[in-house]
Formats: structure tokens, sequence, C-alpha cells
């Protein structure tokens, strides 16, 4: 794949956000901020209808306990997901939409942090107790090729927007190409990239703890687009995703959102109940190599795994997986949380 070369100085097309309404027009009139923004979306009309009707119930729900979008808290919107009569993905959902209203209204309008973004992060949450939870989430294969036909299509926007939209391609590239983890993004130094020998090297203050993984081809032309797009902005510092000109490390949040608005962007989020997270990226990544008969030892090597059981329990997963989507009955969600929970250094 070519990558498009850095565009002229013009204006940026006209961005179809959630968020185009004034930040009071949620709170004064949240359904008219809501039926707006779904008039101005390429939606089918029936998933329209499904995004009003939980955004409606999550209002109604508000109401009967005397809140709203400004004075909404972190327990509440746990409370509510946790009493929807849905399974776990359903759930996720619901909890998806909330958290994009609420990172809107709270930044702009409040400069407070939204009590939605990382509940869905907890993994004892009392919400996640619900049937037919699965431990491991992958990409589809169609997920994965719609997903890099995205990463590698022209960018539509200039100045700042271009930059960043061009680092968070690569971020998303290092998950989807490189498995790595979050943590590990955020520390990346541009030492650490060897596009030469497609080999990426994760450190760590304890020696056990380096290694080198594999990275894909699509990844590493994302990255050398990146770091030739960063090196023109004359951005200060190693880190390879910095936050901002002055090279400070991307706050986790940061790189959430970033992945949730690539995802998006590229079209996956109407086809997915599940969240597609680094986590997800980092199982598909894995779920690639598995396909092209890389043994699941080194495979976890790879990813970092310190006991043999757990490359051999995501090998198992990503099998059943399979299965299922050759039965028909799998979609790619699932928590994907379960087989890195004993790998954490």
């Amino acid at each position: 794949m070519s990558l498009p070369a850095s565009p002229d100085t013009t204006a940026s097309p006209e961005e179809k956000d959630l968020f185009d309404r004034d930040a009071s027009d949620w709170v004064v009139s949240p359904e008219a901020a809501f039926d707006a923004w779904l008039a101005m979306q390429d939606y089918r009309r029936s998933s329209a209808d499904v995004y009003r009707a939980q955004w409606g119930a999550f209002l109604a729900w508000m109401r009967a306990h005397q809140k709203n979008l400004a004075t909404v808290d972190t327990p509440t919107i746990a409370n509510f997901v946790g009493e929807l009569p849905i399974k776990k993905t359903q759930r996720m959902r619901y909890l998806r939409l909330i958290e994009r209203v609420l990172d809107h209204v709270r930044r702009t309008e409040y400069a407070s942090t939204n009590p939605a973004r990382f509940i869905a992060q907890d993994g004892e949450a009392n919400w996640r107790k619900a049937r037919d939870n699965e431990p491991t989430g992958f990409l589809t294969p169609a997920e994965r090729a719609t997903l890099l036909a995205y990463l590698f299509s022209p960018i539509g926007v200039s100045g700042s927007a271009y930059w960043k939209e061009r680092r968070d391609r690569a971020l998303v590239a290092v998950f989807l190409g490189a498995g790595i983890k979050t943590g590990e993004a955020r520390a990346l130094t541009i030492s650490c990239i060897n596009t030469s020998n497609t080999s990426l090297r994760i450190e760590s203050t304890h020696p056990d703890y380096s290694r080198e993984t594999h990275l894909a081809s699509f990844a590493i032309a994302l990255l050398e687009a990146w770091l030739t797009e960063r090196k023109r902005q004359e951005i200060p510092g190693a880190l390879v995703f910095p936050a901002s000109h002055a090279g400070r490390p991307m706050h986790k949040a940061t790189m959430l959102r970033a992945i949730d608005a690539i995802v998006e962007s590229a079209g996956l989020t109407s086809s997915r109940t599940a969240r597609a997270s680094p986590q997800t990226l980092r199982n598909t990544y894995a779920a690639e190599l598995f396909e092209h008969d890389v043994p699941p030892e080194r495979v976890g090597k790879w990813l970092g795994f310190m006991r043999p059981i757990s490359s051999n329990r995501l090998h198992r997963a990503w099998r059943n997986w399979r299965d299922g989507l050759a039965d028909g009955n799998g979609d790619g969600d699932g928590d994907g949380d379960a087989l890195d929970r004993d790998e954490t250094h």
C-alpha cells in the first residue's frame, strides 16, 4: 500500500461530529440535540432507531434519579448500565454512547473528568456480570481489512489535526501490527524502532521483561510516515507518540480516545457491539500470526507473556473464536482482558 503525501494547506472539510451542537443544548434539551446529530449521519434508519432508543433509555433513567448530563456521576452511570437486562456486549454499546456524549460535555462546558471514561476499563465492575460474557475479542478478517484500508486512506484534514491523525493511525498500527500494550506504546522511543529488520524493541526497567516483537509490514509503513511527519513538525524528545508539540507523553485516556476515533472513522462501530480496544487489536495481531501457523510459543514471546500457559490459552481462544466464525456464531466481540490479567509487569 502506498501512503498519501502531506496535504497542501487547505480548509478542513466539515466534520460530522456528535458534538457539533453547543454543550448547553445537551443539558437543556438532550433529545433534540441527539436527534439533530442523528440527522447529520449516514446511519441506516434501523441503526439510528437503535441509538435513539438507547439514548432515550438513559435520559429516562437519569430523570428518574434526578440527574442530567451536567450532574451525572460515575456511580449513577454504573448503576444504569448494571441494571440493563441485556448481555454484556450490549451494555458496552450503551456505555460507549454515554461516554462519547459526556466526553464532550464535561470537557468543553465544565472542564471536569468524564465519569463514564474508565467504567469500561474496570474488569471487576458489577455491570460486567451478565450472560454471554466472552473472555477474548478479536477483529474479524473483514473488520481488520476495513481498518487497514482506512489507515492507508488519504487524510482529509490539515494543520495540527493532520499530524495528530498521522500519529493516531501509527498508534493503531503498532497495536494491530506489533501487539504491544498501552503502557508500552506510551513509553516507546524512536530508538526502539528498527524497520530494516521488522522488529520493535520493548524496553523495561526489569531486564527479564524487555523483549523484541515482530513488526508487520503495514505497521512499518505507517510508522515511517508518522516519524517523517514528526520530524517535519520538529517535535522535541524521543517519544514515538507525543501528546503535543512539546513532546509530552500521551495519557492513557488520550490513547483510548484516539483508538475510538480511528475505529469509528473506519466504520467499524456499526458492526460491533464491544469496543475495539487496544487489547482487541493486540489479540488480532496474535490471531493473524496463528492464521499463518506461527507457533504459540513464539507468539507468546512477542506478546511478552511470561508463561507458556498464557500463549496456549490465547491460541485455544482463537481456535474457538475462528470455529465460531465458520459456524456463523462469532462476531469478534469480547472482553479481551482475561488473557493479559496475569501477564502485567
